[in-house]
């Protein structure tokens, strides 16, 4: 069943619950991580204990996000989508009331479940609501907020572990929750959509979570177990392929499959996807690999680090709405070329600066890169959603999301690993210079030796240097490298078909 568009002040009302309720999700992926010693600290465990506060949420989200679409036809995307805010704001306040790290991490999962169908959910929801020549609007706004959130996620948490306390990360979720639900039930029940008694295809269930869940984990394990040199991430990663490899069997021949994997026979959705998912990987990764490098190198605390990937967050804010406003003047392939181009050109920027580097010097990058961030959602997900039939929406913005969110796994994991080996390569290169018999090495041991350290001394500062300038040598070739996979992503763009120019109602 069709509704008509919503108009005026319930059409606003509307918008501010979906995207608050995903800025809120997408948030609560990031917002914890600068609050790990903190959490630890408290609970009495180890650091390396605690990285599983996140990748717990991570891996419920991904599998929780895949059976969107099928969960929506069983009960409703209106109800789903309340439910789901309700439990995830209720779930969010009894991790902040966690006495111990165990019972963190099984309320973390538990969360993670109930919270993924809003990501899907409130996509679908939004562009029904809006007229169809308005949907770009509808979904510029919504990308402003998944834009903005994993930004906004480490300077909140920051700024509330660093003059509050760590359990209000989550408590802060719980009447904003509320807020939306409540919102969200009075303005959208009379527009329901149609409910099926899809049968349970517990086959497929149990080979996507297993899949997923196990990919996932993979993901955000291996570089702490030094990948397949450990039994437990070989096991993982075989678990993944072979139930990767039935998922893919099964569903292609189910009469109810969990997964539309017959959407991918819809050319632009397959290049949509495919584009969003692997451009998203190298964003994510940045924006994971830059604070890294700030707080492990060059002394930026939690909050400064998070400021300095803020500026990114800039220009979507202003810019995002204008241009799902004007999008109709647009191609939607040109406009994704050009945020490629500028995401290009700030990594290639940023690829040069040193040790000595001033915020202001990784300012202006992240700034421009901002101005790229606010195109790249919308015209991708237009592609990707373009042709596909009202009915299904819901089951595509779902595939679409949780391919999103393991290739943005991906990109998290190949950053940190490729970046400590480029720091180990770096540093045995840069140690063979370092020879006590060359002019330069005596003269800075002399100018050590005036400052009063011993040789031992010495020897630990230069280490200090050494290793600090192969990081950053190792962290900048990263960037170089990440602005050249933006261009040659740009030929994937033109793989889709033009989009059907929209009259501006």
């Amino acid at each position: 069943m069709n509704h008509p568009p919503l108009q005026g002040a319930r059409l606003a009302w509307v918008t501010l619950a979906l995207t608050l309720a995903v800025f809120l999700q997408i948030m609560g992926t990031t917002i914890a991580n600068v609050a790990l010693p903190s959490i630890a600290g408290d609970l009495g465990a180890a650091s390396s204990q605690s990285i599983w506060v996140i990748t717990s949420f991570a891996v419920a989200t991904a599998i929780s996000v895949a059976l969107t679409g099928w969960l929506a036809k069983r009960i409703g995307q209106v109800r789903l989508f309340v439910l789901s805010t309700l439990l995830f704001g209720l779930t969010s306040w009894l991790c902040g009331l966690a006495p111990n790290l165990e019972l963190l991490i099984a309320l973390r999962v538990l969360q993670g479940l109930v919270a993924g169908p809003i990501i899907p959910l409130t996509q679908s929801l939004l562009m029904a609501s809006f007229a169809p020549q308005k949907r770009n609007l509808a979904l510029a706004l919504w990308s402003m907020m998944a834009i903005v959130a994993p930004v906004a996620g480490p300077i909140v948490g920051g700024l509330i572990s660093d003059y509050w306390s760590w359990p209000w990360i989550f408590y802060l979720n719980l009447p904003l929750s509320l807020f939306c639900a409540g919102l969200g039930w009075r303005l959208l029940r009379q527009r329901e959509t149609p409910i099926s008694a899809t049968p349970i295809n517990t086959v497929g269930l149990i080979l996507l979570t297993l899949c997923v869940g196990a990919l996932q984990t993979f993901l955000d394990r291996g570089k702490d177990l030094d990948w397949f040199a450990s039994t437990e991430i070989v096991i993982l990663a075989v678990t993944a392929v072979v139930t990767l490899v039935y998922l893919i069997i099964w569903e292609s021949s189910s009469k109810d499959p969990v997964v539309e994997l017959s959407l991918f026979r819809d050319r632009n959705f397959s290049v949509g996807v495919i584009a969003l998912s692997l451009a998203f990987m190298v964003y994510l990764g940045n924006i994971v690999l830059l604070p890294m490098v700030l707080q492990a190198q060059l002394g930026y605390t939690a909050t400064w680090a998070g400021l300095a990937v803020a500026p990114i967050g800039l220009f979507p804010l202003l810019l995002s709405p204008l241009i799902g406003h004007f999008s109709h003047k647009f191609e939607m392939r040109t406009l994704a070329t050009l945020s490629f181009v500028i995401f290009a050109i700030g990594y290639v920027w940023r690829s040069h600066f040193t040790v000595e580097v001033s915020y202001w010097t990784l300012f202006w990058p992240q700034l421009l890169q901002g101005i790229g961030l606010s195109m790249f959602f919308l015209p991708l997900t237009a592609i990707t959603l373009s042709s596909i039939p009202p009915e299904k929406i819901a089951s595509a913005a779902s595939l679409s999301s949780v391919l999103r969110i393991l290739f943005g796994g991906i990109g998290t994991s190949l950053a940190g690993t490729l970046w400590e080996r480029r720091t180990v390569f770096h540093h045995a290169r840069l140690s063979e210079h370092l020879s006590p018999f060359r002019p330069e090495v005596e003269a800075w041991q002399a100018q050590l030796t005036q400052l009063g350290l011993n040789p031992a001394q010495q020897l630990a500062y230069m280490e200090r240097m050494l290793t600090q300038q192969s990081a950053i040598l190792g962290a900048e070739e990263l960037f170089w490298l990440s602005g050249v996979c933006f261009l040659l992503l740009i030929s994937i763009v033109w793989l889709a078909k033009p989009l059907r120019p929209q009259s501006k109602a």
